[in-house]
């Protein structure tokens, strides 16, 4: 399919408003994709006070919560564009906003794991059909000179998504800090169940508040037009003329539409491409790439849990959910600038300038975390010789945290003890502070961490592979503490600083990745496989973005944040690489030249 039909010169009059229409609903695509990726971090903290304690979920179940949204985008991506070839662009938008709109009852309403897990799902499974289908949509409509900002609407708009989900969960953290300082006077067990009441009507609030997006997007595809180009791959000629006719001047029209017929009837005669055709097996790849080095910068898991990385920094409750607004604000001002340059520096320079500046941040970060993390006291002999039978049961008053901190405890400073413990195979791991009415009682219970057998995980067993832990062979097993440390809790300093090294982070993705990947998702693929390609390089993209975000909780757990940031760091300059030697640059070129350079 040619892309030169679209290359119309800007100075012609072509329609303003249909095409300004259909950038602010593609656009509102990515506000739900933000709104997908965002609202959690505002929501777990609480979601971790309450649901940890009604429904006994471990920290790898608030994990597995977290990343459902990305695992349901891999699920998703494997098929959006067999879905978009199917029911067309228009109809693969409708969809992906009605799943989003129904998983907001099924979470807001959740009385357990399993409704929560597949309200997430829901949710990523619209995520991953928007992130293919959207960018596939604008490439196939918009003029090479409009298709940086095409891209950048999408992004921005996306931005936007975060921002308003990290307001929501500001306005809730003010609410819970009011509530908080209202019960401040009662004994402690009284303390924390009227604060168990308050933070599950907080989540859940958080959750209802994004059903009006959804709403809105639903009704707003339908008055979009669909994409010609598989108007006419269908043979709908007329349609794709009308379709034609809301986004280019009347002079173009009908020459557009033959030059779009032209390479349908060149593929109707015989000429047929596999998807791993050796013509396109390089930009394939190269797209492949770079979608899974963008999320391996862990830029999904930063924004993700944004709330409690700040507050293990040292940022108490609302400034940590003060500096995650800024943290999105900061990312949409940033992609109004990438929007500014993205056709006018080109793709390559600012992936370069982008990916530069994150590897710098990060490292920043990993030393911050490094150096507050080497002043903690390592207490799991004392921890382990306090298990009774099945488990712990351990009172943490004011008394005990002195007794266990000792010297390492200043004055009134708030203390952190994070343990990691396993019965088995099953592992789970539990950070609690001294400052928290919440964290008053240390309770490790087998029911609580070995669970079921499940589906997937008899399967293997059968099979004779052993990916998951047995819960035959844990049944027996005694609770042994892995690690336990204590220390003090940051300061609020401490908290800005990692809180600046993220803010700088967050303004050079902006600009590089957070734009270009779209542009590559897009651009790089040739015509004829780019649906399918593009399902594949997003699948590659959510896989990795997936399991980083379920590891995340266990690996900082177990090793702390500064392995993580370090891992992350790793990753960028690998990408950083890939962008300086093998990425070429695509601006102003249309996607027909694009794809004659690799050959």
């Amino acid at each position: 399919m040619t892309d030169t039909a679209f290359a119309v010169p800007a100075t012609e009059a072509a329609p303003r408003w249909p095409v300004r229409y259909l950038l602010f609903i593609a656009g509102l695509g990515g506000l739900l994709y933000g709104i997908d990726i965002g609202i959690i971090a505002g929501a777990l903290p609480y979601l971790e006070a309450t649901a940890s304690h009604a429904w006994q979920l471990s920290s790898q179940q608030l994990g597995f919560v977290v990343a459902a949204v990305l695992l349901g985008s891999v699920l998703s991506s494997l098929f959006a564009g067999l879905v978009a070839d199917l029911i067309g662009r228009r109809g693969a938008m409708l969809l992906a906003g009605v799943l989003f709109t129904a998983s907001i009852p099924i979470m807001a309403l959740a009385s357990g794991y399993t409704p929560l897990l597949l309200g997430r799902l829901l949710q990523g499974i619209s995520g991953g059909l928007i992130g293919v289908v959207i960018p596939l949509y604008l490439a196939e409509v918009l003029a090479p000179e409009r298709r940086g900002r095409g891209a950048a609407m999408f992004q921005l708009l996306l931005t936007i998504g975060l921002v308003l989900a990290a307001l929501i969960g500001l306005y809730q953290a003010h609410a819970v800090d009011d509530a908080t300082r209202a019960v401040g006077h009662l004994p402690l067990a009284q303390q924390a169940q009227e604060l168990f009441a308050v933070k599950d009507h907080a989540w859940r609030t958080i959750f209802w508040s994004c059903l009006l997006p959804g709403v809105v997007f639903c009704a707003g595809v339908l008055w979009l037009s669909e994409s010609p180009r598989w108007l006419v791959r269908r043979g709908r000629l007329d349609a794709a003329r009308r379709s034609l006719q809301r986004t280019l001047p009347a002079s173009q029209v009908e020459r557009t539409l033959a030059d779009i017929q032209a390479p349908v009837a060149a593929r109707a005669d015989g000429q047929r491409d596999r998807l791993l055709s050796r013509r396109y097996m390089v930009p394939f790849l190269l797209a492949c790439v770079v979608l899974a080095c963008t999320q391996a910068t862990g830029i999904n898991s930063v924004l993700a849990y944004a709330v409690n990385i700040l507050n293990q920094a040292g940022l108490p409750g609302a400034a940590a959910n003060g500096a995650d607004v800024a943290i999105k604000l900061l990312n949409a001002v940033m992609t109004v600038v990438a929007l500014l340059l993205v056709d006018r520096k080109g793709r390559k320079f600012l992936l370069m300038l982008g990916s530069g500046g994150i590897c710098v941040a990060l490292l920043g970060a990993a030393m911050l975390f490094f150096k507050a993390e080497q002043g903690r006291l390592d207490v799991q002999p004392r921890i382990q010789q306090m298990v009774l039978a099945d488990g712990l049961q351990l009172e943490l008053d004011p008394s005990q945290w002195r007794q266990l901190a000792g010297t390492h405890m200043r004055g009134d400073q708030p203390m952190q003890l994070t343990v990691s413990y396993a019965y088995g195979g099953f592992s789970d791991v539990r950070s609690l502070r001294s400052d928290n009415p919440s964290d008053h009682l240390l309770g490790i219970q087998r029911d609580a961490t070995v669970r079921a057998d499940s589906v997937i995980g008899s399967f293997f067993r059968r099979l004779h592979l052993n990916p998951f832990p047995d819960p035959a062979a844990a049944a027996d097993a005694p609770l042994h503490i892995d690690q336990a440390w204590i220390g003090p809790v940051p300061s609020a300093q401490h908290g800005w600083m990692v809180a600046t090294c993220i803010l700088v982070f967050v303004a050079f993705f902006a600009v590089g990745p957070g734009v270009c990947v779209w542009l590559a998702l897009s651009e790089l693929m040739p015509n004829r496989i780019r649906s399918n390609g593009m399902s594949i390089a997003l699948l590659i993209n959510q896989f990795v973005s997936t399991s980083i975000a379920a590891i995340f909780l266990p690996t900082v757990g177990q090793h702390g944040y500064a392995s993580m940031f370090l891992f992350w760091a790793g990753c960028t300059f690998v990408f950083f690489l890939v962008a300086t030697f093998w990425l070429p640059e695509t601006k102003g070129k249309t996607l027909e030249q694009i794809e004659a350079h690799f050959r």
